[in-house]
């Protein structure tokens, strides 16, 4: 088994950090005692919201469908933290259109931001990695990347799904090193996206299909991250792991 270093001395890097399940996955990862870059377009929220930690979080603006800023932003954080143990690829976009909705605007952007920036931002932190011998890489996919969703959202369940095929090639290519590559797979989490985008009407329904009647919480979550991202799970690679509450396709 490869000597990891102790969590305290560890830094995590979250995208799409701001808000939601970045947020939630942030301050999981502070309270764990990792040293976290937060990274998300803007990063006011985050910033502000745990500060308390002071200097063992640090934020960085990264588009992560840009790959010369998510090099410059990963330099960054090197320079500041001195290494990228685990990367946690949350950074998403979803906008409800069915399949004579999505335009091609909207298709090239959910998979810009979707697929493009977990392969920019994994391709850039896991040779560094490998060179040390122990990473971690978290992929955030979705139950519709199995399903095709309960609603239909082609460029998002397109999207999801190149991200755990992502997943297995990563896991597969950096699995004698030490670094993993696993990802999530939750049904409906309480976030902002969801509330913002599905009626309360629609979210009843929705409800109502989840045998434990009930969306996922954001802590529930943001432990599931941690338990990936431990030195311990190091002997689990290349699985998406169901955060679905009993909820399956037929």
């Amino acid at each position: 088994m490869n000597t990891s270093p102790a969590i305290h001395d560890q830094v995590a890097l979250v995208t799409g950090a701001n808000t939601g399940m970045g947020l939630a996955t942030v301050r999981a990862l502070l309270d764990a005692g990792y040293r976290v870059a937060a990274t998300d377009l803007r990063t006011d929220n985050v910033a502000a919201a745990l500060a308390e930690h002071g200097d063992r979080l640090a934020c960085f603006t990264m588009d992560v469908t840009d790959v010369d800023q998510v090099h410059a932003a990963c330099g960054q954080i090197e320079a500041h933290f001195g290494r990228i143990d685990v990367c946690i690829n949350n950074a998403g976009y979803l906008q409800y259109a069915n399949c004579e909705q999505t335009t091609p605007e909207l298709w090239r952007k959910t998979l810009q931001v979707n697929l493009d920036g977990v392969f920019y931002v994994s391709q850039r932190v896991a040779p560094g990695m490998k060179a040390r011998g122990f990473g971690r890489i978290v992929n955030m996919a979705s139950f519709g990347a199995k399903t095709g969703g309960l609603s239909p959202v082609p460029a998002y369940a397109a999207s999801k799904g190149g991200v755990i095929s992502l997943t297995f090639s990563f896991a597969r290519e950096y699995a004698a090193f030490g670094v993993t590559c696993n990802a999530l797979a939750p049904t409906f989490v309480k976030t902002q996206m969801l509330t913002d985008q599905v009626s309360a009407e629609r979210q009843a329904e929705l409800r109502q299909k989840i045998p434990v009647g009930r969306f996922c919480e954001l802590e529930e979550l943001a432990h599931c991250v941690l338990f990936l991202a431990h030195p311990l799970s190091g002997f689990i690679t290349g699985e998406v792991l169901d955060l679905n509450g009993g909820l399956q396709f037929d």
